[in-house]
């Protein structure tokens, strides 16, 4: 598997909230950017998304779609005139309404193909072997990753951990479910290691169709939660769970991104 495909099509509503403390320890570039919700392109020295890209290349990715808005002209113009990837080739998959991560993801189809392909977020920077592991499984998967090394070692406050997505594993070690936002009582309830999901996934052709197929969410979305569960239940998918000990960094709101900077400082990107 050599296909990764990158959500970026989020409104990015958080990150265009007001918060003073933040713009106060923010560039005026990052805080402009950050106003426009394109997490993704926050400037980090460069922009975050490079940084993304960067660690997929290293992993053995070598061509990526990112599913943009037709608003983005901005992304496409930087990563096909002002910068040239020499070791990944970048495709662009439009989704003309922001319906969700399920529908998203269903922009991506004509990308993929009959190919596995890697999915993840814009605003996530994942652990490089997480990655790479995905790529070599022979199944469809996920990253579960475990929560004590994101309390640990990630940029997430841990009240906004606790509401992450907790997966459950079968016997088998494969995907048995997805809790969403659960809470303090069930968190107790759940053996050690807890791992949470956080939306990188390896997925087999077959999740276009359970994209296509589900229903709109409460929230009026179609969301990717509902279509790994139909892909499990309706089309006999199964998805191995990859338990990785290491942290995830978040770019969700503007008080992330000092954070997320330290972190990345001194990072080299070779694209």
């Amino acid at each position: 598997m050599h296909k990764a495909v990158i959500l970026a099509r989020g409104l990015g509503t958080r990150m265009r909230q007001s918060d003073a403390a933040a713009r106060n320890q923010m560039t005026s570039e990052q805080a402009a950017i950050a106003d426009t919700g394109l997490k993704a392109m926050i400037p980090i020295g460069r922009p975050f998304l490079d940084y993304v890209l960067n660690d997929l290349a290293d992993a053995g990715y070598r061509r990526v779609c990112l599913v943009i808005g037709p608003e983005h002209d901005a992304v496409r113009a930087y990563y096909s005139q002002t910068v040239k990837p020499q070791r990944l080739r970048i495709d662009f998959a439009l989704q003309i309404q922001p319906l969700g991560t399920a529908d998203a993801v269903a922009a991506a189809a004509e990308f993929a193909a009959a190919d596995p392909v890697l999915v993840i977020n814009s605003d996530n920077y994942y652990p490089k072997q997480a990655l790479a592991d995905l790529r070599r499984l022979d199944s469809a998967g996920l990253a579960a990753f475990d929560r004590q090394s994101m309390l640990q070692g990630s940029n997430i406050p841990p009240e906004r951990i606790t509401r992450f997505a907790v997966v459950r594993a079968d016997p088998d070690g494969y995907l048995a479910q997805i809790l969403e936002k659960p809470d303090e009582k069930t968190l107790a309830s759940l053996p050690e290691p807890v791992c949470l999901s956080m939306n990188c996934w390896r997925f087999n052709p077959s999740i276009f169709e359970a994209c296509r197929k589900i229903a709109l969410s409460p929230r009026g979305e179609y969301e990717l939660p509902d279509a790994v569960e139909y892909a499990i239940h309706r089309l006999g998918e199964r998805f191995r769970i990859l338990t990785v000990k290491a942290p995830v960094l978040d770019l969700s709101c503007r008080a992330d991104v000092p954070a997320v900077a330290a972190k990345l400082a001194g990072t080299p990107v070779n694209l």
